[in-house]
């Protein structure tokens, strides 16, 4: 069985992140969307919030399975017999980030792959950071992200 980890802080899923997870579940027999949980970032949604926003978000993925972790992922991978970590790419700059990223995690575990997916190019510009910026100044962000999403941001941004 190819398991593979796909790694992120998911704050929140986008439906650039399910367009990844979407496609990477056709190519491998089981995906692991692993939340980082990074207690030194802030974040705006709990863990246990963002594992229910994305079990909601891959319910018709019968293969998708949501994970955490403050582990190493490499670490987390290596646990829980997983193939390769995949990534998405938007632009360059990430390019540069998550290159030096694989570099590392295959100093650290040489048998972990690290592939790299763009998004659908009607997504390439969309991070969660920016999600949360115009979701908080009124945006429609309802193209960007799922109901459920949606809904979450509405009621968080809203206290």
């Amino acid at each position: 069985m190819k398991n593979i980890i796909y790694p992120g802080t998911f704050d929140p899923v986008t439906y650039g992140h399910l367009d990844i997870a979407e496609r990477a579940a056709t190519l491998f027999d089981q995906v692991m969307i692993v939340i980082a949980n990074n207690p030194r970032k802030k974040s705006l949604f709990t863990i246990d919030e963002r594992i229910d926003l994305i079990k909601h978000s891959t319910s018709h993925l019968k293969n998708v399975i949501v994970h955490t972790t403050e582990s190493l992922i490499v670490n987390f991978a290596r646990d829980n017999n997983s193939v390769a970590l995949i990534r998405g790419l938007r632009s360059i700059s990430d390019f540069e980030y998550e290159f030096q990223m694989a570099l590392m995690n295959r100093s650290l575990a040489p048998e972990i792959s690290t592939l790299f997916m763009m998004p659908d190019e009607k997504y390439m510009h969309l991070n969660s950071t920016v999600v949360k910026e115009i979701a908080a100044l009124g945006g429609d962000m309802s193209t960007y992200v799922p109901e459920v999403v949606l809904a979450a941001l509405k009621s968080k941004l809203s206290k």
